[in-house]
């Protein structure tokens, strides 16, 4: 089926052309399936080991792999090449693509071509697997058949093959939007733009900020763009691009007319056509945060025109992913948080805004730069230690050390909830919110999560 995303620039018939795909995770091993059904000749290859059940799912569709390495003859005879987020522009072998000009494609790109389904594209520097999973919720709630990709679940790709959804949401990173280029999100969603991931955009703000506005490019005067006007670099990174969507903003600082804004407590949402009201009391997430990203969330409902009391009841009723400020249990008094998603440190922030108690953190893994001053404040009003989970901890220790009177070392998640446990009194949160990358101790940050999770079970 041709699509209103297709690239029309591609001269060649599908029938039989070499397709590389590198990188054999979700989003390969799915768009190696819908490429392999479209009729081309496929090649995956990973640069590393390729996870037994991925392999075993190539294996079986008889689709050709590699690993371990890369053959450059193989790939370079592609016609185009469909890449993992998580591979940078700088590596050798994407080098040699572009210079033979060979278009480099993201697998959301790739399988755009074979759906017309609604796409509703969530991305910003934090909440956006939140809002993603809270916007899933309240439209299959209302019946839409609907499915969830991108950053999160099954790939897009494979679902496209697959299934037959009216419409998608995804979870946009920045390293997906980079490798797009003809896709259309009907409904983009941009909930912030803080520093993260720098070392892929040569250490410059406005580099990172393009790339989470390329979730604009190709939207037209029908579709729609939602922002946060209260964040800063959103609105710096507006006032020099022009937007072709209807424009609605959220706020919890200022009143808007059309899109949500805060009044009397109340998240109010107005389109042209709808009105909504509820009290933040109500919300199932808590935290200013969150706020947000439920501000968001309706928007995107209202202007589908879905019911309020659906919006409503899917608002209230909502239980938040796992390992993003997720609640683990409650012993002797002390309450244990798993935020193990939290890789950054505006993560960590939203984080210790949302606690209501006093707080034994949990912080560290693979520093990527980071600059622990935004949270001094918080630390100072709300956490009594800080227990260190890594291999390298001195910059925690540099940042923390005149305001907090305890920072203790631990290179293990069961030495880290057992230092916590100790350090913690009655009424006390212990927060799992790293602001780091696990790779150093763990394999990533789901295997972080449910190490910290089996280690509170131990106690």
């Amino acid at each position: 089926m041709t699509n209103k995303n297709e690239i029309s620039n591609l001269n060649h018939s599908p029938k039989g052309s070499r397709i590389a795909i590198l990188g054999a995770g979700e989003s390969g091993v799915g768009a190696a399936y819908l490429a392999q059904q479209q009729g081309y000749d496929v090649f995956v290859s990973d640069f590393g080991a390729v996870a037994p059940h991925y392999k075993d799912h190539l294996l079986k569709w008889n689709i050709s792999l590699e690993e371990n390495g890369h053959t450059e003859a193989e790939i370079l005879a592609a016609v185009e090449v469909i890449k993992s987020p998580g591979i940078p522009d700088k590596a050798p072998i994407i080098k040699k693509i572009r210079e033979k000009g060979i278009p480099v494609i993201s697998e959301i790109e790739f399988a755009g071509r074979y759906t017309n389904a609604k796409i509703i594209g969530i991305t910003g520097s934090n909440g956006k697997t939140t809002t993603t999973s809270l916007i899933y919720f309240i439209l299959k709630n209302a019946g839409l058949n609907i499915g969830l990709a991108g950053n999160i679940g099954k790939s897009f790709a494979y679902q496209v093959a697959t299934e037959n959804f009216d419409s998608y949401v995804l979870e946009l990173s920045s390293f997906m939007l980079d490798d797009m280029y003809r896709f259309k999100v009907d409904i983009a969603v941009l909930l912030n733009i803080t520093p993260d991931h720098l070392d892929r955009y040569d250490y410059k703000m406005e580099n990172y900020a393009a790339s989470k506005f390329r979730i604009t490019q190709n939207q037209r005067a029908d579709d729609v763009f939602i922002y946060c006007a209260d964040d800063m670099e959103t609105i710096k990174g507006m006032e020099d691009r022009s937007f072709n969507a209807k424009l609605y903003p959220f706020s919890i600082e200022k009143k808007v007319t059309t899109g949500a804004d805060l009044e009397n407590d109340n998240i109010v949402i107005n389109t042209p056509q709808e009105h909504f009201e509820m009290s933040i009391t109500e919300l199932a997430l808590q935290g200013k945060h969150n706020i947000y990203n439920s501000m968001a969330s309706g928007i995107v409902a209202k202007v589908l025109e879905l019911r309020n009391d659906t919006l409503r009841d899917s608002l209230a009723t909502f239980k938040n992913i796992e390992h993003r400020l997720e609640f683990v249990g409650k012993i002797s008094g002390i309450s244990f948080i798993n935020d193990s998603k939290a890789t950054n440190v505006n993560s960590t922030w939203y984080a210790l805004e949302s606690m209501t108690s006093d707080v034994v953190l949990i912080l560290g893994g693979v520093d990527k730069g980071n600059d622990y001053l935004m949270l001094r404040d918080l630390v100072k009003q709300k956490v009594k230690a800080i227990v260190c989970l890594g291999r390298d901890n001195q910059r925690i220790h540099d940042a923390f050390e005149d305001d907090v009177d305890i920072i203790v070392n631990t290179t293990s998640a069961s030495d880290a909830v057992q230092a916590a446990y100790h350090l913690a009194t009655k009424g006390d949160t212990v927060l799992l919110s790293p602001a780091c990358a696990s790779f150093d101790l763990f394999k990533n940050y789901e295997d972080r999560g449910n190490q910290f999770k089996a280690a509170v079970k131990e106690l």
